[in-house]
């Protein structure tokens, strides 16, 4: 005598399928969340930076970084910049972005504005490992003065302009784009963000967008 044998019916399996599409849809929309997070992020970055600027002049009529009189300013914690020499109090935040010069004018900013308790991070300029401030991605946040000869557009005649750029590091392709659509023209290219390679050299043309690929890391500059 033959066993019947037992299976799923199409209703079972209708509701199988319901749920793993539940749980697929609950998975990306998680991940849409947590991408679009890390956009708002980096924009805060940015959109920070300059705080710190006008928070710090209003209180010393000096610029972060640049300040002469910082010792006065801060107190005997603080650090003035030596490099370039006798440049300090020109107005000018000297030293490229990412620096690894530990007397830049661009390095000890962080260090002026923290004192200044306009933000928060490691004081200690040589401690690698607390003082660079960092994206929500870990790469690295730095400012300068702007330079015409920065970042160029693609066409070879249009410079990233600003007083200021501030330039993150180590951001997806992905979040690059988004980022500039949310903050800018939508255009890695033009306008006053840039996106480059994170091995960008000085006065290299920036990327247009079908250059940029979405799981590689790039470094976004903003001019303002």
């Amino acid at each position: 005598m033959r066993k019947s044998q037992a299976g799923f019916t199409l209703v079972e399996i209708a509701i199988v399928l319901v749920i793993i599409g539940l749980l697929l849809g609950g998975v990306l929309k998680g991940q849409e969340l947590i991408n679009s997070a890390k956009v708002k992020n980096f924009a805060q970055d940015f959109r920070t930076i300059p705080l710190f600027i006008y928070g710090y002049q209003d209180k010393f009529k000096a610029l972060p970084g640049d300040d002469s009189n910082v010792v006065g300013h801060l107190g005997s914690a603080a650090t003035q910049a030596t490099t370039p020499s006798s440049s300090q109090g020109n107005g000018v935040v000297d030293g490229n972005w990412d620096t690894a010069t530990l007397t830049d004018e661009s390095m000890l900013f962080w260090q002026h504005v923290r004192l200044a308790n306009l933000a928060a991070g490691g004081t200690v300029v040589a401690n690698n490992n607390t003082y660079w401030p960092t994206n929500a991605d870990g790469g690295r946040i730095g400012i300068e003065s702007g330079s015409r000869h920065f970042i160029q557009n693609t066409d070879g005649t249009t410079f990233l302009s600003g007083t200021y750029v501030v330039c993150s590091k180590g951001v997806l392709g992905k979040f690059a784009k988004q980022l500039d659509t949310q903050m800018d023209d939508g255009k890695g290219e033009t306008g006053s963000m840039r996106v480059v390679a994170d091995n960008h050299t000085r006065g290299q043309q920036a990327l247009a967008n079908s250059a940029i690929d979405d799981a590689t890391s790039y470094t976004v500059c903003l001019g303002f």
